[in-house]
């Protein structure tokens, strides 16, 4: 009787071989502390870290200084974005062109905050964790539909993080 051609010794370690290097990737995922996402903004070099158990988030980015190669900035966890309940989070950057903010997730829990470098602070900031609405009450997407909550920010609400127009000043040529 011969053997199927496809369960050679050769084609067997081979797909041993694939196995291994795809559980050693999966591996060495897992084994990283850290999520790192840059900030969608098309003209801010930022990007947020996040301890993917504790859900603490921080953020560097590039700053101009005369005469030197430039400065990282690092701003480190302000309100909000400290560490949370112990959970599974990660970081999703929004599709907006101008957002310089960004979302923390608890992937356990569905539960989300936006997340923003606070200049006059210097500090990254979260809004309190939400997730969706128990069934049958209001959802976000009818608020949306007809403007924000009272006391609730609408659209694209992160603050502006260039320029001196917004009282903010900052943004990437900061020394």
């Amino acid at each position: 009787m011969r053997s199927h051609p496809a369960l050679s010794p050769a084609h067997l370690a081979g797909c041993a071989l694939v196995a291994a290097l795809a559980c050693g990737s999966g591996a060495a995922r897992a084994a990283g502390s850290y999520e790192f996402v840059a900030a969608p903004a098309v003209d801010l070099n930022r990007i947020y870290r996040i301890d993917r158990a504790t859900g603490e988030v921080t953020s560097c980015q590039y700053g101009l200084r005369d005469d030197s190669v430039g400065v990282t900035l690092c701003f480190a966890a302000g309100e909000g974005a400290g560490p949370q309940a112990p959970g599974e989070y990660g970081l999703i950057a929004s599709r907006h062109a101008r957002e310089s903010g960004i979302y923390r997730v608890n992937h356990r829990t569905g539960a989300m905050s936006a997340c923003y470098v606070q200049i006059r602070q210097e500090l990254v900031v979260c809004t309190e964790q939400a997730g969706p609405p128990p069934a049958g009450t209001a959802s976000g997407a009818g608020a949306a539909a007809t403007g924000p909550a009272p006391g609730r920010a609408g659209p694209s609400a992160t603050p502006p993080q260039g320029g001196q127009a917004s009282g903010q000043g900052g943004g990437q040529g900061r020394p």
